[in-house]
Protein backbone atom coordinates (compact mmCIF):
# COMPACT_ATOMS: atom_id res chain seq x y z
CA UNK A 1 0.00 0.00 0.00
CA UNK A 2 2.83 2.26 0.78
CA UNK A 3 4.47 1.28 -2.31
CA UNK A 4 1.55 2.08 -4.57
CA UNK A 5 0.98 5.87 -2.69
CA UNK A 6 4.32 6.42 -3.43
CA UNK A 7 4.23 6.03 -6.91
CA UNK A 8 1.24 8.16 -6.78
CA UNK A 9 2.82 11.04 -5.23
CA UNK A 10 5.43 10.65 -7.64
CA UNK A 11 5.59 13.95 -9.92
CA UNK A 12 5.42 13.38 -13.42
CA UNK A 13 8.18 14.58 -15.22
CA UNK A 14 7.67 17.33 -17.77
CA UNK A 15 6.73 16.74 -21.35
CA UNK A 16 8.35 18.11 -24.29
CA UNK A 17 5.55 20.31 -24.61
CA UNK A 18 5.52 21.75 -21.13
CA UNK A 19 9.40 22.17 -21.47
CA UNK A 20 8.66 24.40 -25.03
CA UNK A 21 6.19 26.79 -23.09
CA UNK A 22 8.80 26.82 -20.15
CA UNK A 23 11.76 27.98 -23.11
CA UNK A 24 9.23 30.65 -24.55
CA UNK A 25 8.05 31.78 -21.04
CA UNK A 26 12.06 32.65 -20.78
CA UNK A 27 12.40 34.10 -24.04
CA UNK A 28 9.00 36.53 -23.28
CA UNK A 29 10.72 37.31 -19.79
CA UNK A 30 14.04 38.10 -21.53
CA UNK A 31 12.31 40.51 -24.18
CA UNK A 32 10.63 42.48 -21.30
CA UNK A 33 13.11 42.96 -19.52
CA UNK A 34 16.05 44.23 -22.48
CA UNK A 35 14.18 46.94 -23.64
CA UNK A 36 13.99 49.02 -20.13
CA UNK A 37 17.59 48.18 -20.12
CA UNK A 38 18.13 49.42 -23.73
CA UNK A 39 16.24 52.94 -23.23
CA UNK A 40 18.47 55.47 -24.56
CA UNK A 41 17.82 58.05 -21.70
CA UNK A 42 17.88 62.04 -22.87
CA UNK A 43 21.63 62.34 -21.23
CA UNK A 44 22.80 65.81 -20.73
CA UNK A 45 25.33 66.59 -23.41
CA UNK A 46 28.50 67.29 -21.16
CA UNK A 47 30.76 69.48 -23.16
CA UNK A 48 33.48 68.14 -21.18
CA UNK A 49 33.04 64.46 -22.63
CA UNK A 50 32.91 65.62 -26.40
CA UNK A 51 35.28 64.27 -28.59
CA UNK A 52 35.19 63.68 -33.11
CA UNK A 53 35.80 60.21 -33.87
CA UNK A 54 37.89 60.27 -37.48
CA UNK A 55 35.89 60.05 -40.82
CA UNK A 56 36.29 56.64 -41.63
CA UNK A 57 35.59 54.98 -38.40
CA UNK A 58 32.18 53.28 -38.43
CA UNK A 59 29.98 54.64 -35.75
CA UNK A 60 26.58 54.89 -33.76
CA UNK A 61 26.44 56.80 -30.49
CA UNK A 62 24.31 55.94 -28.16
CA UNK A 63 23.05 57.83 -24.92
CA UNK A 64 22.21 56.00 -21.70
CA UNK A 65 21.40 57.37 -18.45
CA UNK A 66 25.31 57.03 -17.27
CA UNK A 67 27.16 56.64 -20.34
CA UNK A 68 27.67 57.50 -24.10
CA UNK A 69 28.92 54.86 -25.87
CA UNK A 70 30.15 55.06 -29.72
CA UNK A 71 29.54 51.54 -30.81
CA UNK A 72 31.54 50.08 -34.22
CA UNK A 73 28.66 48.06 -35.70
CA UNK A 74 31.24 46.53 -38.21
CA UNK A 75 34.20 46.06 -35.29
CA UNK A 76 31.10 44.62 -32.51
CA UNK A 77 32.39 46.79 -30.11
CA UNK A 78 32.10 50.05 -28.85
CA UNK A 79 35.08 52.43 -30.48
CA UNK A 80 34.78 54.64 -27.19
CA UNK A 81 32.87 54.95 -23.89
CA UNK A 82 32.77 58.19 -21.89
CA UNK A 83 31.07 59.00 -18.64
CA UNK A 84 31.43 61.65 -15.74
CA UNK A 85 32.69 60.45 -12.34
CA UNK A 86 31.70 62.04 -9.46
CA UNK A 87 32.54 61.57 -5.97
CA UNK A 88 28.71 61.14 -5.85
CA UNK A 89 28.07 58.70 -7.80
CA UNK A 90 31.28 56.69 -5.92
CA UNK A 91 29.69 57.30 -2.44
CA UNK A 92 26.40 55.56 -4.00
CA UNK A 93 28.09 53.03 -5.55
CA UNK A 94 30.08 51.92 -2.51
CA UNK A 95 26.61 52.40 -0.46
CA UNK A 96 25.90 49.07 1.62
CA UNK A 97 22.53 50.01 -0.62
CA UNK A 98 24.24 49.30 -3.78
CA UNK A 99 23.27 46.82 -6.54
CA UNK A 100 25.16 43.88 -6.83
CA UNK A 101 26.86 42.45 -9.34
CA UNK A 102 25.41 39.23 -9.26
CA UNK A 103 21.86 40.24 -9.72
CA UNK A 104 23.23 41.57 -13.40
CA UNK A 105 23.05 39.73 -16.52
CA UNK A 106 24.42 40.81 -19.63
CA UNK A 107 22.46 41.44 -22.60
CA UNK A 108 22.52 42.45 -26.52
CA UNK A 109 21.21 45.87 -26.70
CA UNK A 110 18.41 45.30 -29.42
CA UNK A 111 18.45 48.66 -30.83
CA UNK A 112 22.30 48.84 -31.64
CA UNK A 113 23.26 47.67 -35.15
CA UNK A 114 25.89 44.89 -34.71
CA UNK A 115 25.49 44.35 -31.27
CA UNK A 116 26.78 40.81 -30.38
CA UNK A 117 24.23 38.40 -27.80
CA UNK A 118 25.81 37.44 -24.35
CA UNK A 119 26.69 34.00 -25.68
CA UNK A 120 28.75 35.01 -28.32
CA UNK A 121 31.93 35.53 -26.09
CA UNK A 122 31.57 31.51 -25.58
CA UNK A 123 34.68 29.71 -25.65
CA UNK A 124 36.76 32.08 -27.64
CA UNK A 125 39.41 32.10 -25.05
CA UNK A 126 38.39 36.20 -24.12
CA UNK A 127 35.68 37.40 -21.17
CA UNK A 128 33.55 40.13 -22.04
CA UNK A 129 35.62 42.68 -20.39
CA UNK A 130 33.07 45.95 -19.59
CA UNK A 131 34.46 49.66 -20.74
CA UNK A 132 32.54 51.08 -18.32
CA UNK A 133 33.32 49.30 -14.97
CA UNK A 134 30.35 48.19 -12.73
CA UNK A 135 32.31 49.61 -9.81
CA UNK A 136 31.31 52.66 -10.90
CA UNK A 137 27.92 52.19 -11.95
CA UNK A 138 26.52 50.44 -9.04
CA UNK A 139 24.78 53.06 -7.17
CA UNK A 140 21.68 52.97 -9.84
CA UNK A 141 19.58 50.25 -11.07
CA UNK A 142 19.36 51.36 -14.55
CA UNK A 143 22.96 52.54 -14.86
CA UNK A 144 24.10 49.34 -13.71
CA UNK A 145 21.98 47.26 -15.63
CA UNK A 146 23.15 49.17 -18.54
CA UNK A 147 27.06 49.15 -18.23
CA UNK A 148 26.52 44.92 -18.68
CA UNK A 149 24.57 46.07 -22.41
CA UNK A 150 26.90 43.94 -24.71
CA UNK A 151 27.83 47.18 -26.27
CA UNK A 152 30.18 48.37 -23.26
CA UNK A 153 32.21 45.01 -24.10
CA UNK A 154 35.25 44.29 -25.55
CA UNK A 155 36.90 40.92 -26.32
CA UNK A 156 39.48 41.14 -22.79
CA UNK A 157 41.93 38.72 -21.53
CA UNK A 158 40.83 36.98 -18.44
CA UNK A 159 44.05 37.70 -16.45
CA UNK A 160 44.08 41.42 -17.80
CA UNK A 161 40.36 41.78 -16.46
CA UNK A 162 40.79 40.06 -13.35
CA UNK A 163 44.21 41.57 -12.07
CA UNK A 164 46.12 44.66 -13.30
CA UNK A 165 42.89 46.27 -15.61
CA UNK A 166 40.86 46.15 -11.96
CA UNK A 167 43.80 47.68 -10.30
CA UNK A 168 43.50 50.47 -12.69
CA UNK A 169 39.94 50.93 -12.11
CA UNK A 170 40.09 50.93 -8.57
CA UNK A 171 41.95 53.12 -8.25
CA UNK A 172 40.26 55.60 -10.84
CA UNK A 173 37.27 54.61 -8.39
CA UNK A 174 39.28 56.38 -5.29
CA UNK A 175 40.26 59.75 -7.26
CA UNK A 176 37.17 60.84 -8.34
CA UNK A 177 35.96 60.56 -4.96
CA UNK A 178 38.93 62.92 -3.93
CA UNK A 179 39.09 64.85 -7.23
CA UNK A 180 35.00 64.73 -6.71
CA UNK A 181 34.54 65.23 -10.86
CA UNK A 182 36.44 62.81 -13.71
CA UNK A 183 35.71 62.69 -17.36
CA UNK A 184 36.49 58.94 -17.77
CA UNK A 185 37.26 57.66 -21.73
CA UNK A 186 37.91 54.42 -22.17
CA UNK A 187 37.88 52.02 -25.14
CA UNK A 188 39.88 49.52 -27.40
CA UNK A 189 43.04 50.07 -29.55
CA UNK A 190 42.35 47.77 -32.79
CA UNK A 191 45.61 46.68 -34.88
CA UNK A 192 44.74 46.86 -39.00
CA UNK A 193 44.38 42.96 -39.13
CA UNK A 194 42.53 41.81 -35.95
CA UNK A 195 41.89 38.32 -34.82
CA UNK A 196 37.95 37.94 -34.36
CA UNK A 197 35.81 35.43 -31.97
CA UNK A 198 32.24 34.53 -32.30
CA UNK A 199 30.02 32.42 -33.96
CA UNK A 200 30.93 34.05 -37.45
CA UNK A 201 34.37 35.51 -36.28
CA UNK A 202 33.21 38.75 -36.70
CA UNK A 203 34.05 40.30 -33.04
CA UNK A 204 37.17 42.38 -33.18
CA UNK A 205 39.61 41.25 -30.63
CA UNK A 206 41.53 44.85 -29.41
CA UNK A 207 45.59 44.89 -29.44
CA UNK A 208 45.23 46.77 -25.95
CA UNK A 209 42.84 49.01 -24.58
CA UNK A 210 43.23 52.82 -22.97
CA UNK A 211 41.88 55.11 -20.48
CA UNK A 212 42.03 59.04 -20.40
CA UNK A 213 41.29 60.66 -16.97
CA UNK A 214 40.46 64.40 -17.03
CA UNK A 215 40.22 65.97 -13.65
CA UNK A 216 38.54 69.35 -14.53
CA UNK A 217 38.81 71.02 -10.95
CA UNK A 218 42.51 70.19 -10.88
CA UNK A 219 43.02 71.21 -14.48
CA UNK A 220 45.47 67.84 -14.75
CA UNK A 221 45.09 64.90 -17.36
CA UNK A 222 46.70 61.36 -17.77
CA UNK A 223 45.97 58.61 -20.16
CA UNK A 224 46.54 54.61 -19.94
CA UNK A 225 47.77 52.04 -22.58
CA UNK A 226 47.31 48.05 -21.49
CA UNK A 227 48.06 45.30 -23.98
CA UNK A 228 45.02 42.98 -24.52
CA UNK A 229 47.02 40.28 -22.06
CA UNK A 230 48.52 40.01 -18.84
CA UNK A 231 50.25 43.60 -18.12
CA UNK A 232 52.68 42.63 -15.08
CA UNK A 233 53.98 45.52 -12.56
CA UNK A 234 52.44 49.14 -11.69
CA UNK A 235 50.18 51.00 -12.89
CA UNK A 236 53.03 54.08 -13.45
CA UNK A 237 54.67 51.49 -16.30
CA UNK A 238 51.24 51.99 -18.52
CA UNK A 239 50.78 55.85 -17.95
CA UNK A 240 51.26 57.70 -21.16
CA UNK A 241 50.10 60.85 -23.18
CA UNK A 242 46.38 61.57 -24.43
CA UNK A 243 48.31 62.45 -27.96
CA UNK A 244 50.06 58.80 -27.60
CA UNK A 245 45.97 57.49 -27.54
CA UNK A 246 44.73 59.72 -29.84
CA UNK A 247 48.57 58.63 -32.54
CA UNK A 248 47.15 55.15 -31.97
CA UNK A 249 43.29 55.66 -32.25
CA UNK A 250 42.62 58.41 -34.42
CA UNK A 251 39.82 59.99 -32.06
CA UNK A 252 40.37 63.47 -31.13
CA UNK A 253 39.20 64.40 -27.36
CA UNK A 254 38.17 67.10 -25.16
CA UNK A 255 37.34 68.87 -28.19
CA UNK A 256 35.37 71.27 -26.35
CA UNK A 257 37.87 73.31 -24.84
CA UNK A 258 40.25 75.62 -25.67
CA UNK A 259 43.00 74.66 -28.23
CA UNK A 260 46.04 76.13 -25.68
CA UNK A 261 43.92 74.23 -22.86
CA UNK A 262 43.47 70.89 -24.91
CA UNK A 263 46.97 71.65 -26.17
CA UNK A 264 48.67 71.25 -22.80
CA UNK A 265 46.23 68.36 -21.36
CA UNK A 266 47.04 65.84 -23.86
CA UNK A 267 50.90 66.43 -23.24
CA UNK A 268 50.18 65.66 -19.58
CA UNK A 269 51.66 62.49 -18.31
CA UNK A 270 52.82 62.42 -14.39
CA UNK A 271 51.74 59.76 -12.62
CA UNK A 272 52.52 61.64 -9.28
CA UNK A 273 50.66 63.72 -9.19
CA UNK A 274 47.73 61.33 -9.10
CA UNK A 275 49.00 59.36 -5.94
Amino acid sequence: AQAKAKKKNKKKAPGRSEKKKAKASRKEAKAAIVPLLSTHGAQATNKLLQLTLPRHMVNQTVNYKALTVYFNRTLRIPNCVAYELTNTMVAMADAPTAERRKNHKFHADPAVAGCPDWGDYRKSGYTRGHMAPAMDMRGDKLTMAQCFLMTNMCPQEQKLNNDHWRVLEEKIHRWAKRDARLMVFTGPIVGRQPAHIGPNHDIAVPDAFFKILYAPGQQRAIAFIYANKPCPGSWHNYATTIDEVERRTGIDFLTALPAATQNSLERMCNPAEWE
